[in-house]
């Protein structure tokens, strides 16, 4: 199908899964290497809907890693082992983001990375609490709970969110050009106040970036927001809460998000994280079914990548 503002897919084929955002993409066979052409129309898709979708890929590990790499660098759970965590896959470029312990048992919810894990359910974007923010995410299932148990995973386009601000509001966040403050331990300690009551994210760095910048990729203009934002610059605290807290709200009302229900091992779902939150939407299935899902995540290679924030490797990692 061919699509207008500049995207051309002739050899793809694309369902759109929502008005603004978020498309279904068939077509492709992940079993021999992509063309260039091929993979041209499918990172011009994750331009244009900013998550998109592919079923029973057939992806192993090594297959979703050299496929990553076409995106740009990878990052690695090298900050996540330093803190302790075990590391039950092979790959350090492979984000374990299910619901199994390193033993492959069910993870127990109150164990420290069971308690660490309630931040994924807040919309948020990938390491925007690291000095350089990450940019493509993939996430690929390889086991999934029966059908009705739950787990999908929700996103919200930050981009038609800017879009649809009053005219008074983007007015001032332009004049101000604020700037927001994200902490891992933050969006953790809001999601397990009682787990993460000892913690104070001030002791610890956190990832500066502009609340709203053009996305490179699009052209659009974009509200870069996350659970992850302790504060915003410049703001006394009640004031720079409010104004969180009315952005964030915006940006995930009903209307300017979606649902992705994984079906099948195998499947395959990609996001640019510096237009879009995420976060995973729990259900029955936490202590009875496995989840094993796994993401690679590429470093953000745009001009806004680093945020104000020094270009450094050190990177938060919780155990």
């Amino acid at each position: 199908m061919s699509a207008s503002n500049g995207y051309d897919f002739s050899i793809i084929s694309i369902k759109p899964l929502h008005p603004t955002f978020a498309a279904e993409i068939s077509g492709v066979d992940f079993s021999s290497p992509l063309s260039d052409e091929t993979f041209k129309e499918i990172h011009q898709a994750v331009t244009k809907y900013g998550v998109v979708v592919f079923r029973r890929t057939g992806l192993t590990d090594e297959g979703h890693i050299t496929f990553s790499r076409r995106f740009g660098e990878l990052d690695d759970v090298t900050p996540y082992m330093k803190a302790g965590r075990k590391n039950r896959l092979k790959y350090p470029e492979i984000f374990d983001v299910s619901n199994v312990d390193a033993d492959g048992s069910i993870l127990d919810p109150a164990s420290a990375r069971g308690q660490a894990n309630k931040g994924n359910g807040l919309f948020h974007v990938d390491s925007s609490f690291n000095p350089r923010r990450a940019g493509y995410s993939l996430l690929l299932a390889h086991e999934l709970p029966p059908s009705g148990m739950g787990g999908h995973t929700a996103f919200a386009d930050t981009r038609t969110a800017y879009d649809d601000l009053s005219p008074e509001l983007k007015k001032r966040l332009l004049d101000n050009d604020y700037v927001a403050c994200h902490s891992i331990y933050h969006s953790r300690k809001v999601a397990a106040p009682e787990a993460f009551a000892n913690i104070n994210p001030l002791d610890y760095p956190m990832g500066r970036h502009k609340l709203v910048q053009r996305h490179e990729a699009s052209g659009r203009m974009n509200l870069y927001i996350a659970a992850h934002v302790h504060h915003i610059e410049g703001l006394a605290s009640e004031e720079s809460q409010d104004l969180f807290n009315q952005l964030f709200k915006h940006a995930t009302r009903d209307e300017n998000t979606v649902q992705i229900e994984w079906q099948a091992p195998g499947d395959l779902v990609i996001w640019d994280n510096t237009c879009t939150m995420h976060r995973a939407v729990g259900g029955p299935f936490l202590q009875k079914y496995k989840r094993d899902m796994r993401r690679t995540t590429v470093h953000d290679s745009s001009p806004t990548a680093w945020g104000l924030n020094e270009h450094t490797d050190v990177r938060q990692g919780l155990p």
